[in-house]
C-alpha cells in the first residue's frame, strides 16, 4: 500500500453541518474534493480516514451535493472511494507483522462505524485475527455520549452516557479500551479511568 498525504484537505465538514451550519460544513466537503481530485484523477483507489465520525460523512458527500451541479458528479465519486482505515487493513496480510498481543482489550465501536457505515465487528475481527484477547462488552450498540458535538451541548447528558458506556467497557476487566473514532476516545478517555486509544496506535505500538 502507498500512501500519499493531501495537505490542502481540511476537517471534513461534519461539526459544522451538525451545529446547523450546512452551508459551511457543504463548503468543507467542497475544499476537500478540490484537494482530492488530482490525486483521483492520478489513479488513487481509495480515501481513507482514520476517525470513524469523519468517513461516515465523507461517505454522505454525495447525496449532501446530489443538487450542485458544479460537484454532484465528483462527489458521489469521492464518496464511492471513501474508506474507513479498517476497510483497507482487514485485507492486508497484517500476520506478517508479528504482532505479540499481550494486552486484554476492550473495543468501543463508534456509532459512526457500525451504525453510519456498517462496520460493526470489523475491528474486532482484525484485532482478533491477530491473537488480541477482547474481553466481551454488554450493550456494544450503544452510544459513549461523545456523538459530534453531542458533548458540548449537552454536557451532563453526554457524562452519563460516558459512564454507562466505560461500565459496560470495563465489566472484562480490560487492560486498554480502544475505539475507531477520536471523538470518542477522547470523550472516554477524559473520563480518568482505563486508557483509551485508537486501534491503530495499538499495532503501531506493540512489539513485533
Amino acid at each position: 500500500i502507498s500512501v500519499t498525504p493531501i495537505s490542502q484537505a481540511g476537517c471534513c465538514g461534519a461539526v459544522d453541518y451538525h451545529l446547523n451550519a450546512q452551508e459551511a460544513g457543504l463548503n468543507r466537503a467542497r475544499r476537500n474534493i478540490d484537494a482530492w481530485w488530482p490525486g483521483i484523477e492520478n489513479g488513487a483507489e481509495a480515501i481513507v480516514q482514520t476517525a470513524s465520525g469523519c468517513g461516515a460523512f465523507i461517505k454522505d458527500y454525495g447525496h449532501l451535493l446530489r443538487h450542485d451541479p458544479a460537484y454532484a458528479a465528483r462527489a458521489a465519486q469521492v464518496s464511492a472511494l471513501a474508506r474507513d482505515l479498517v476497510e483497507v487493513l482487514r485485507d492486508e496480510p497484517l500476520e506478517q507483522l508479528g504482532v505479540k498481543a499481550t494486552t486484554s482489550i476492550a473495543v468501543h465501536c463508534p456509532c459512526t462505524l457500525q451504525h453510519g457505515q456498517k462496520l460493526g465487528g470489523a475491528v474486532e475481527q482484525l484485532l482478533t485475527g491477530l491473537g488480541f484477547n477482547l474481553t466481551p462488552v454488554p450493550d456494544s450498540h450503544m452510544c459513549c455520549g461523545s456523538a459530534g458535538t453531542y458533548s458540548l451541548t449537552q454536557p451532563e447528558l453526554s457524562r452519563q452516557l460516558r459512564d454507562n458506556r466505560l461500565n459496560a467497557l470495563e465489566s472484562g476487566q480490560p487492560q486498554l479500551i480502544v475505539s475507531a473514532n477520536i471523538g470518542c476516545q477522547s470523550h472516554l478517555d477524559g473520563a480518568g479511568r482505563t486508557p483509551v486509544r485508537h486501534w491503530i496506535e495499538l499495532l503501531d505500538d506493540t512489539p513485533g
